[in-house]
């Protein structure tokens, strides 16, 4: 089940739906948190159940997922769900610690039923609580460099640390590096943007861990990459970027400030890119007439349709993020020719036209037009070979 999912909804078809109180909460928590949670396998605790009374939450934590079992009681819906975490963290243990601590402050202590809000409350607290286990943990490591590289920089805000135990490999640390500020709003740089959920990039750090008490001569780079939210690709691509080298000798207090000012400027560009793309789809319309269909967001893509003749088809343009030093792809479709499937037929990719990316918007669609008188000949008869080859 995706976040957007109805909580309501069984996992599978032999579940019964999730108890009214339950799925209430399910759902405030899906729809009011800013992290990527997804809902897992949705079970009852009783045999033959009205209702489902339990569910696995994926939590996004040190840019992975930890899997919690999150166990209410259909038969007691006002009792507080009780939490199963990985068998991987036997070591933590957060409600017991606040039994025996006779803590008021968790919202457990506070727990009501009625109160929709009572598991986001529950899960953002427990998270918190799993960030600060886990710098603790890797806090003991007796490695010089990594005590080293905690100490500068684990008071950025955002960050995430973590041991990554391997059969065969030595043990390794993950920093994982929240870049711009954390309050960085990716949405106001495109109008209208759809994202619900904030946008980041994390820069990705695994140190290996030498468990040695001074440095070695040359201590070797940390493994780095950039890791963004899935949905950033629409307006920009950390694949694309260049990391900088990491120099012998350099920790991440070092690295971090020339990274976060060259991702600032290619995050302006991108922005500037989207720009550039609609003023391309613009400068269709004198040409090529009104696009039948466009993305009035991002702008990577337009449709046009175009006749020659009695050949009448489709010009598909697929705008690149690094427009215009890229050009577009374009692609045709016949609007009467199909192929055996009844799919109307396509040409391959085509970006073999003329193409400077310092012409103005008008002068690259007047180029991509005179291409076009010519190849759109050559595409009708690719699609008589087509339907000759089917008969």
């Amino acid at each position: 089940m995706s976040p957007s999912a109805d909580p309501a909804a069984p996992a599978s078809t032999s579940a019964p739906p999730l108890a009214p109180l339950v799925a209430a909460q399910l759902s405030y928590l899906l729809s009011h948190s800013k992290l990527p949670i997804r809902v897992g396998q949705i079970w009852s605790g009783c045999r033959n159940g009205r209702h489902s009374d339990r569910f696995t939450l994926s939590i996004p934590f040190c840019l992975d997922y930890v899997h919690w079992d999150f166990v209410y009681n259909a038969l007691s819906p006002k009792v507080a769900p009780d939490v199963v975490f990985g068998p991987e963290d036997e070591g933590f243990q957060p409600l017991i610690d606040y039994a025996d601590a006779g803590n008021d402050k968790s919202c457990l202590a506070r727990w009501d039923y009625r109160d929709p809000s009572g598991l986001f409350a529950l899960v953002h607290e427990l998270r918190e609580l799993y960030i600060e286990y886990h710098k603790k943990q890797v806090d003991k490591v007796d490695d010089a460099r990594v005590t080293f590289e905690l100490s500068t920089v684990l008071s950025k805000e955002g960050i995430e640390v973590c041991m990554v135990p391997s059969a065969d490999r030595p043990d390794e640390v993950k920093f994982a590096v929240p870049l711009l500020d954390v309050d960085f709003d990716f949405n106001k740089l495109v109008p209208g943007c759809p994202w619900r959920l904030p946008q980041k990039i994390h820069l990705q750090v695994i140190f290996p861990i030498s468990r040695s008490s001074s440095y070695s001569s040359v201590p070797s780079a940390p493994r780095l990459k950039l890791i963004s939210t899935p949905d950033l690709k629409s307006l920009f691509s950390v694949e694309d970027v260049k990391l900088p080298p990491w120099s012998n000798g350099m920790c991440l207090a070092e690295y971090l400030p020339a990274l976060e000012e060259s991702l600032n400027l290619l995050v302006v560009e991108a922005s500037a890119s989207i720009g550039a793309r609609r003023r391309f789809i613009e400068a269709l319309v004198p040409t090529f007439g009104r696009p039948i269909e466009a993305d009035p967001i991002f702008c990577r893509r337009a449709t046009v349709l175009s006749i020659s003749g009695v050949f009448t088809f489709l010009v598909h343009f697929a705008i690149p993020l690094q427009f215009p030093k890229q050009q577009p792809i374009l692609t045709l479709q016949s609007s009467q020719h199909c192929n055996a499937d009844g799919a109307p037929i396509t040409s391959p990719p085509i970006n073999d036209y003329p193409w400077s990316p310092r012409w103005d918007q008008a002068e690259m669609v007047e180029r991509i037009y005179d291409f076009l008188a010519d190849e759109c000949q050559n595409f009708k008869k690719y699609c008589s070979d087509v339907l000759t080859q089917h008969k």
